[in-house]
């Protein structure tokens, strides 16, 4: 099931971002003609640059909204039928896009971005949650690192279709903004013969019955009481909590510093440089004196060694652990930073200068697919109880979203102003973060969510003497939530 899942999860966030690079200088050429046709003169620069900047940004508008929404449908429709309906979307909008070329609208390429964008928002908060509710705990870790696994794969299978030998030539990247609707028409076509997430089923439908058939099919035969039993504590606990909104759970004490702490590795992942490379591949590769025509081809080498990054995280993240695998991508991927900054200054002194700026990016996009990609899914699933998750990745997802508008709409600008010195705003948070992981992030590796609690609880109530237990950080620390 976790392939099904990741194919219409963050697989596409993945794909988007690769195949807005293909397509980057044919849409520009697209606005441009189009704007001629019916003005009669050219579109000015600046105002290119700007339409540009909002093809590119509109889909993290989209992707805020729906990930907003994402808390309440999860609640009253259920995992399941939530992903369902969200293919749709995501063909609608695959529809859209492909058929704007025809229609002369640029207008088009817009909506669609925008109705993808949605479509992502909603169903990332979803995978995560669903990859993690259907995985047994000593594969939790696996489980949830998959998650940038399918993220890095859509990124590499979005770059090799946006070669000009298949699909990004001037006469078919619409095809190549349309292909987004496949994934969604697999995961459409597959996820009915699986079933609805165990907990889901158990807390929220009170069907015992249907909980167990669920956890065998996903599972196997076996002995699984003791899973079913964790489930049914969950649920008793959650008869007498109070319900919180997004903005109470803000104000709890109880879950102060998780929420800091998701805070930082959300906005750490956004501000790190990955999807500035990503989003303006070409840019970054022109700007390191590199032929236009061998950009592509270079692209495609980041987008691969970040999926095969990824892979070694997925055998690692159990044996090194989340802490180490952050706090030493941080510090490793500033210092890169550094290194691409230098490079890029000195290419004009040495010819094979560019070549280093090449493999720094490399490095850097692989250390990003080791540490922090599949270790800050694992933290932000495993640092709260179930019944707190939803409304926990609303706030991640709401700050991720944000961070992809801000970046996408700033970082040309940047670029244009800074240069390669912009990259030493993304060192600064890397370093940062870093420092805030070390000193104050408990490992999860290998603990229950009782002894993650007690850890953040030292934080949380560093003032107050307080005698944890199981039960009471059970029965006093768990909250359910509503949007």
């Amino acid at each position: 099931m976790i392939p099904v899942l990741g194919i219409g999860g963050t697989f596409q966030i993945g794909f988007q971002v690769s195949t807005i690079t293909y397509t980057s200088q044919h849409v520009k050429v697209f606005i441009n003609e189009t704007w001629l046709k019916r003005y009669g003169y050219p579109i000015h620069q600046d105002n290119l640059l700007f339409l540009w900047s909002i093809t590119v940004s509109i889909f993290g508008i989209g992707g805020l909204l729906g990930s907003s929404g994402s808390r309440y449908l999860t609640v009253k429709y259920g995992k399941k039928k939530c992903l369902l309906c969200n293919n749709l979307l995501m063909i609608v909008a695959a529809s859209i896009m492909g058929c704007s070329k025809i229609a002369q609208s640029f207008e088009m390429i817009l909506i669609g971005r925008f109705m993808c964008g949605l479509s992502a928002g909603l169903c990332v908060p979803l995978h995560y949650q669903y990859v993690g509710e259907i995985s047994p705990m000593k594969l939790r870790g696996f489980a949830n690192s998959t998650s940038s696994l399918f993220w890095s794969l859509g990124k590499a299978v979005g770059q090799i279709s946006g070669q000009r030998e298949l699909l990004g030539s001037q006469s078919l990247w619409p095809m190549l903004m349309a292909s987004c609707g496949l994934p969604a028409l697999v995961q459409l076509v597959t996820l009915p013969f699986f079933p609805e997430s165990p907990p889901y089923l158990l807390m929220h439908k009170g069907d015992q019955e249907g909980c167990r058939k669920a956890i065998r099919q996903l599972w196997g035969e076996g002995h699984h009481q003791a899973e079913i039993d964790d489930i049914m504590k969950e649920k008793a606990t959650m008869k007498n909590t109070k319900i919180l909104s997004v903005l109470e759970l803000m104000k709890e004490p109880a879950f102060r510093w998780q929420l800091y702490m998701i805070a930082i590795l959300s906005a750490t992942i956004q501000l790190c440089g990955i999807n500035a490379i990503y989003f303006y591949t070409f840019e970054v590769l022109q700007a390191a004196g590199f032929d236009e025509k061998m950009i592509s081809y270079m692209s495609l080498s980041v987008g691969l060694s970040e999926l095969m990054a990824t892979v070694v995280c997925s055998s690692i993240i159990e044996r090194l652990g989340r802490k180490v695998l952050l706090r030493g991508g941080y510090w490793i991927m500033g210092s890169l930073l550094a290194g691409i900054t230098v490079t890029i200054s000195l290419q004009d002194w040495y010819f094979w200068m560019p070549y280093c700026s090449l493999c720094l990016i490399i490095l850097f996009v692989v250390v990003f697919g080791v540490g922090p990609a599949g270790a800050t899914v694992s933290i932000r699933t495993e640092i709260l109880r179930l019944s707190c998750r939803p409304p926990a990745f609303v706030i991640s997802s709401v700050l991720n979203w944000l961070g992809v508008f801000v970046i996408g709409i700033t970082f040309p600008f940047i670029v244009e102003r800074l240069k390669h010195f912009c990259f030493l705003i993304f060192m600064g948070v890397l370093f940062t973060s870093g420092i805030i992981i070390h000193l104050f992030l408990p490992e999860t590796k290998g603990k229950s969510i009782v002894e993650i609690t007690e850890e953040f609880n030292k934080l949380n109530f560093k003032k107050k003497r307080i005698t944890t237990t199981p039960n009471h950080a059970t029965e006093d620390y768990t909250f359910c939530t509503r949007l």
